[in-house]
């Protein structure tokens, strides 16, 4: 549980492939550059949105509450 895991690159942990992928920056680039980083995730596991290391939980409440719906 607290091993260390690559975030980018072949070695990537899937979760964070599937993360990486799912949402992309808004230049296409799917490397997460920050140990802050953010994903919103869906009910049915799709990635609604990646949000950069400054973005405050307080930013990502209107996405989060469209969401729950």
């Amino acid at each position: 549980m607290f091993a260390k895991i690559e975030v980018n690159g072949d070695g990537a942990a899937p979760l964070y492939r599937f993360l990486r992928e799912g949402a992309p920056k808004e230049d296409g680039a799917t490397e997460i550059s920050w140990n802050f980083a953010k994903f919103l995730v869906d009910a049915q596991g799709k990635v609604v949105k990646r949000y950069t290391p400054k973005t405050t939980p307080e930013e990502i409440a209107v996405d989060l509450d469209a969401a729950l719906g």
